[in-house]
């Protein structure tokens, strides 16, 4: 059985659009500096034939790493979801309970993670950590400071912006 990619559906449109690039803007981008490069002369000692091979097996890398994914992916839309428990899409407040400070994630597939903007891959420890945990409950999060213990304050449905449409 293959694995499943969870992302929410902007997650899968900027995926698609980064595929769409690199298939149609980068990869002829690259078969022409390999061209040029190939008009330069001796192969062997061409530095400028070597970047561009070397960039276009790590174009062709992506592509077909996109491509998986996609086929892959099991979207779940936020909008679509409700309820006060967490997981995936849900848009969480949590509060330090010795400090009462707050802060607010989105657990989000692992390409769309960004911590600067809030948005925690499924996979991440904190996020591993409040999973299927209801408003009010605590859970304790180990990290370079020692063990912190939060407790989920809210947890709301929202759509989740494009990362490109994020300030």
């Amino acid at each position: 059985m293959s694995e499943k990619f969870p992302m929410t559906p902007s997650g899968l449109a900027s995926m698609k659009a980064l595929l769409h690039k690199l298939k149609n803007f980068e990869r002829p981008r690259n078969s022409r500096a390999i061209e040029i490069a190939r008009g330069h002369g001796d192969l062997k000692e061409n530095a400028d034939y070597s970047a561009a091979k070397e960039e276009q097996g790590m174009i062709e890398a992506k592509i077909r790493e996109l491509e998986v994914k996609t086929s892959l992916a099991q979207v779940i839309d936020p909008t679509e979801l409700s309820g006060t428990r967490v997981s995936f899409g849900a848009t969480v407040t949590i509060a330090d309970t010795d400090s009462g400070e707050q802060s607010t994630y989105v657990i989000v597939g692992e390409h769309e993670a960004d911590i600067k903007r809030g948005r925690l891959s499924i996979g991440a420890p904190i996020a591993r950590a409040m999973i299927a945990k209801d408003i009010g409950d605590t859970f304790v999060l180990a990290n370079p400071k020692g063990k912190r213990e939060y407790e989920v304050i809210k947890v709301d449905w929202i759509a989740v912006p494009p990362l490109e449409e994020l300030p």
